[in-house]
């Protein structure tokens, strides 16, 4: 009888331990969809409104904006997974950010679709640029992964919930659902070889983490209460809900900071 083949890890050849990322990559393959699975035929792109042509163009304008900023964010996500596989020395991260790049590639086709058949492109948000750009310019790969894999990885999930349940039964509740998963296996592959890189590192590389965490937390608080022109009226209704959402967010990812064995004390957050 043919003995059953099975995969294996490869086996790294410096006292670093990636299993916890290469779990991480078997994983995102389990988890891969494709965008032809989501139910375009079958639901509508995002919620559909009862009343005047007015109000109809305004909840329109409102979801395409919601779609425009998620669509800006992925874009922009290719290019930091890109060069995360690009500058990563160990072979089991290089194979998980493959899954990295073949996702957030995904999602940016996904997104593409959905703005065409939502109406069309609405308004950029400045700060994503801002804040992709701070990930892209970082001088370590320890800083590259603490902004894009520890924080904003983290930051965005809840988002994607929010949207999630406030868009029933549309293809862009189906397609949320679905980075939320995606964004945790980025996430938690980040923490994991974050771990891996931050083992031994001496003060000067976790105070280059500190520091970079307070050039992205007040981005981050502008880009979360940032509203373009198509959501202003509804700006100051959801404020209340925006504050304690990123309460909620900045302090979380203070703590995940701290986990990682990083002296959070002089971290400042921004309210």
């Amino acid at each position: 009888m043919e003995a059953a083949q099975e995969t294996v890890a490869p086996q790294d050849e410096t006292v670093r331990n990636l299993q916890g990322v290469y779990r991480y990559y078997e994983l995102a393959k389990r988890a891969e969809w494709q965008v032809r699975d989501l139910p375009w035929s079958e639901l509508p792109p995002i919620p559909e409104y009862k009343g005047s042509p007015q109000k109809l163009a305004r909840r329109r304008d409102l979801w395409r904006s919601v779609v425009t900023q998620q669509l800006q964010a992925d874009e922009l996500a290719v290019e930091m997974a890109a060069q995360l596989f690009s500058i990563a020395p160990d072979r089991e991260a290089k194979l998980y950010y493959t899954t990295m790049v073949q996702d957030e590639s995904r999602h940016t086709e996904a997104w593409l679709k959905l703005i065409q058949e939502a109406g069309g492109m609405a308004e950029r948000d400045p700060y994503l640029d801002k804040l992709a750009h701070m990930t892209l310019d970082a001088d370590t790969l320890e800083e590259k992964v603490f902004l894009m894999q520890v924080f904003y990885e983290r930051l965005i999930i809840p988002r994607f919930r929010m949207i999630a349940r406030s868009s029933r039964g549309t293809v862009l509740e189906d397609l949320c659902n679905r980075l939320a998963i995606d964004d945790g296996i980025h996430h938690g592959a980040g923490m994991a070889y974050e771990r891996v890189l931050l083992e031994g590192a001496g003060k000067r590389v976790t105070r280059q983490l500190v520091d970079a965490a307070n050039r992205l937390l007040p981005l981050f608080a502008q880009h979360a209460l940032w509203r373009p022109k198509a959501r202003e009226f509804i700006g100051s209704l959801m404020r209340e809900t925006d504050m304690r959402m990123l309460r909620d967010d900045l302090e979380n990812g203070v703590r995940l900071a701290k986990s990682l064995g990083i002296d959070v004390s002089d971290i400042q957050l921004p309210y």
